[in-house]
């Protein structure tokens, strides 16, 4: 048997899923012990929000690697785990917001909103927010058969521009504290992502 079967055959185990959930929940679960340990450093708040945002654009990348590693290697059943990666992106985007919310804003809903009128990279963030809440409100197949699959791909096919935004977000955030060196590291690979889609698309119009 091929390495390629067997990737495929340890993809589709049962307990590929659970192991998967494990990793994805390590990053907010050291988090959380680094609160109660106080080992986040001397600005825990600000840990908090710029992990929790560095997390959200390693899922959104790796969401976005699940279909060209698919296509590259033949392994068809990382199919079966895009949309669990594509939630826990939303999940840290959520976690990020959270603690936004909550260790910069207090909660001040009015704070929050000028906030985001006036500082272009907050407003940017919320948009990518949004974008990720529709897409998980509308991932359960019962949606995707409501909505139709063409409809359904069109909306989901936004993830893309989620990923240009947060980078975009991400950018300005650094650029603030003239720090881009994960800025390209992360351009690069949603770049290189993103000419992988276009290749096959030019492949198959051929």
């Amino acid at each position: 048997m091929s390495l390629t079967s067997n990737l495929n055959l340890a993809l589709l185990h049962r307990l590929t899923k659970p192991v998967l959930w494990l990793l994805c929940l390590a990053p907010a679960a050291w988090l959380i012990y680094g609160v109660f340990t106080n080992a986040l450093g001397p600005n825990p708040a600000e840990t908090l929000i710029r992990s929790t945002g560095d997390w959200s654009l390693r899922m959104l990348c790796l969401a976005l690697a699940i279909t060209p590693l698919r296509q590259l290697f033949n392994l068809y059943a990382l199919a079966k785990i895009r949309r669990l990666i594509g939630l826990f992106a939303f999940f840290y985007v959520v976690l990020h917001a959270v603690c936004y919310a909550w260790f910069d804003m207090y909660w001040q809903w009015r704070d929050i909103w000028h906030d985001v009128l006036q500082r272009p990279f907050i407003l940017v963030g919320m948009l990518t927010f949004a974008l990720l809440l529709l897409m998980a409100i509308t991932s359960p197949k019962r949606v995707l058969k409501a909505m139709g699959a063409k409809n359904w791909q069109r909306l989901h096919r936004c993830i893309h521009l989620a990923a240009w935004l947060a980078l975009l977000h991400f950018y300005w955030m650094r650029l603030g504290k003239n720090n881009l060196n994960e800025v390209f590291i992360y351009v690069t690979i949603v770049v290189a992502l993103q000419s992988w889609r276009v290749y096959k698309s030019k492949i198959k119009t051929h």
